[in-house]
C-alpha cells in the first residue's frame, strides 16, 4: 500500500487509506477522463455486450487507432477476472474498423472521427483495431493474479496490465493515486515486438510543448524535457548519450532531429554551454514551477540538435507514427525513411 502525506504547516499528516463507497465510482471517472489512469485515449464503450453474453466496462481508442479494454476488478476472483479479461480479448480482436466506428457512435452519438481529432488534433486513422490491450483496474491484486498477469506480459508479450487505485483521507479531504503493476512503456513494446517491425535505431519523443516548456529554449540550449510526476518522467530513463532522436509536436507532426549528450538530469541541475539552465533567459519560465519537488519537478535530457524547424513547418505525411509516449522506440518503416530524408539524420 502506497503512503500519502499532507503537508500542513511545516509538518506532515499521514492520510489514511479508505475504501472507496461504490467501487463503481472508478468507472464513471475513467469513462469520464481515461487520463485517470495514464492513457491518452477516448472512451468508444461502456458496458459494451459482447458475442459471448459478457459486458465489457469500458472500451478505449488510443491515438494509434489500438483498442483498450478496461476492466475493473469489482469483486471478482483472481481467476475470473483474469479469464474474463482474456475473453473479452478474443472477442475484441476480431472488431472491424466498421464494427469500432459502430460502437462509439452509439456511445458518444456524435461522429468517431471527429471526437477523435478533437482529443488527439489529427485525423483518425484509416484502419482502426490493428493491435489491443487489456487493462485491469483494481484496489489491489492477489499474489496469484500478479503471476498471471506478469507471465502473460512478461514471457509472451501479451498486451496486459494493471492499475491500482488508492483513496486517501486527511482532515475531511479525500485523494486518489492511481499507479501501474508493470511499468506500462514495457508493456507496450513487448507486445509490439510480434506485431513490428525491429527497432530502427531511431527514438519518438514528445516535445510537450505548451506552458511548460518552449522550442526556442530546448533549441537554444539542447534539452527535451517531461514533468508531472514519475509516470511520465521515468520514460526520460530510456534515453543514452549517444541515442538519436526525432521530436515530435503533438497534432502537428516532427520538428527536429538530435542526438542526445547526457541522461535525465532534475532541470534544476541541468548546465547549458551557457551555464546553469536555470540562470539563462527562458522564453518558458514555467519550467522553473515545483523545481523544489522532486516527484514533480522538470527532468530533461541533454540533447545536440542536428536539424529542426518551426512547429508550423513540421514533418508530418498521412499515417505516419505517432504515439503518446514520451519516449518511445520508432519502428514504423516508411516513418523512418521519411524522417531520415527530412531531417536528414545520419
Amino acid at each position: 500500500m502506497s503512503n500519502l502525506f499532507k503537508v500542513q504547516q511545516g509538518r506532515l499528516v499521514r492520510a489514511q487509506p479508505k475504501a472507496l463507497s461504490r467501487e463503481s465510482l472508478i468507472e464513471e471517472w475513467v469513462a469520464e477522463n481515461p487520463a485517470l489512469l495514464g492513457l491518452d485515449a477516448i472512451v468508444i464503450g461502456r458496458q459494451v455486450h459482447t458475442g459471448h453474453g459478457g459486458y465489457i466496462d469500458l472500451l478505449a481508442l488510443d491515438r494509434l487507432g489500438g483498442v483498450v479494454i478496461i476492466e475493473l476488478k469489482k469483486d471478482r476472483t483472481p481467476r475470473e477476472i483474469v479469464a474474463q479479461v482474456l475473453d473479452y480479448a478474443s472477442w475484441v480482436r476480431a472488431l472491424t474498423t466498421p464494427n469500432i466506428y459502430e460502437i462509439a457512435e452509439r456511445y458518444a452519438q456524435r461522429r468517431l472521427a471527429t471526437r477523435f481529432e478533437e482529443h488527439f488534433g489529427e485525423r483518425i486513422p484509416e484502419r482502426l483495431n490493428s493491435a489491443h490491450s487489456m487493462l485491469i483496474v483494481a484496489s489491489e491484486l492477489d499474489p496469484a493474479s500478479r503471476r498471471i498477469v506478469e507471465y502473460l506480459s512478461e514471457e509472451h508479450g501479451v498486451g496486459i496490465n494493471t492499475a491500482f487505485f488508492n483513496v486517501f483521507e486527511a482532515d475531511g479531504q479525500e485523494w486518489l493515486t492511481t499507479d501501474f503493476l508493470l511499468d506500462q512503456a514495457e508493456v507496450e513494446e513487448r507486445s509490439e515486438r510480434k506485431v513490428r517491425a525491429p527497432w530502427s535505431g531511431y527514438y519518438f519523443v514528445n516535445a510537450g510543448l505548451g506552458d511548460d516548456r518552449s522550442w526556442e529554449d530546448m533549441r537554444r540550449y539542447g534539452f527535451v524535457g517531461a514533468c508531472g510526476g514519475d509516470f511520465y518522467t521515468k520514460r526520460l530513463d530510456q534515453l543514452s548519450a549517444g541515442d538519436k532522436i526525432f521530436a515530435y509536436h503533438k497534432g502537428s507532426g516532427f520538428i527536429g532531429y538530435g542526438v542526445v549528450t547526457t541522461p535525465k538530469t532534475i532541470a534544476s541541475e541541468f548546465v547549458t554551454p551557457e551555464g546553469p539552465l536555470f540562470e539563462q533567459p527562458l522564453e518558458q519560465p514555467n519550467i522553473k514551477l515545483n523545481a523544489d519537488d522532486p516527484t514533480m519537478a522538470e527532468y530533461v535530457v541533454g540533447v545536440d540538435w542536428v536539424k529542426t524547424v518551426e512547429p508550423n513547418q513540421a514533418k508530418w505525411f498521412k499515417g505516419a507514427f505517432a504515439n503518446q509516449n514520451i519516449v518511445c522506440k520508432l519502428r514504423d518503416q516508411p516513418t523512418v525513411d521519411f524522417l531520415v530524408q527530412a531531417f536528414e539524420a545520419a
